[in-house]
């Protein structure tokens, strides 16, 4: 099946850099499956820069959600899959929801698509690259739905975590092992 390692640190940490230095160095066909989407100009910018920085003979995914699903309808081919990350990805799947949604069917969206996911890690192979936020640092949120959101991202995480052959904690640019 391949290695998965997941990569998570704070805003900023390096996360991303990192697990494209690792696709860049593997010298094998990346994958690069992206779950940013554009709600504003800042956020097309980003999106933008991120896409110029990419290797050009890296494939692209663009997927918010569903991300095993347009993974396995696709005719990609690719040793290195990266997926960045986690933390656009359910925060897309959280607001798509109806804001009034329970606690439960949020988690079980989130479940169904990190189950999703590895699924189609298992089927299409390879060695994988996850990118998320740990957002578990920090504050607790104010609001109902920033608690959700760090509670849906933490569990996701831990499923990550646990099934990850390595994960990689980045510290203001340092990756630091800790599985």
């Amino acid at each position: 099946m391949g290695q998965l390692t997941f990569i998570l640190g704070g805003a900023r940490s390096g996360k991303s850099d990192y697990a494209e230095q690792l696709g860049r160095e593997s010298g094998k066909p990346v994958l690069f499956i992206a779950t940013a989407t554009a709600f504003d100009d800042e956020m097309r910018e980003r999106i933008q820069r991120h896409r110029a920085t990419r290797p050009r003979e890296w494939q692209t995914l663009e997927a918010p959600t569903n991300v095993g699903a347009a993974l396995l309808s696709g005719t990609f081919k690719a040793d290195v899959v990266i997926v960045d990350c986690m933390t656009l990805l359910v925060s897309n799947i959280l607001l798509a929801l109806p804001e009034e949604s329970a606690f439960e069917t949020v988690m079980q969206k989130v479940k169904d698509e990190i189950d999703s996911l590895l699924a189609a890690r298992e089927k299409f192979g390879g060695q994988w690259l996850i990118v998320s936020n740990e957002v578990g640092l920090g504050l607790v949120p104010p609001y109902p739905l920033g608690r959700m959101y760090r509670d849906a991202l933490g569990r996701a995480n831990q499923t990550l975590a646990r099934v990850a052959s390595q994960v990689i904690f980045m510290a203001a640019g340092i990756p630091i092992v800790i599985k």
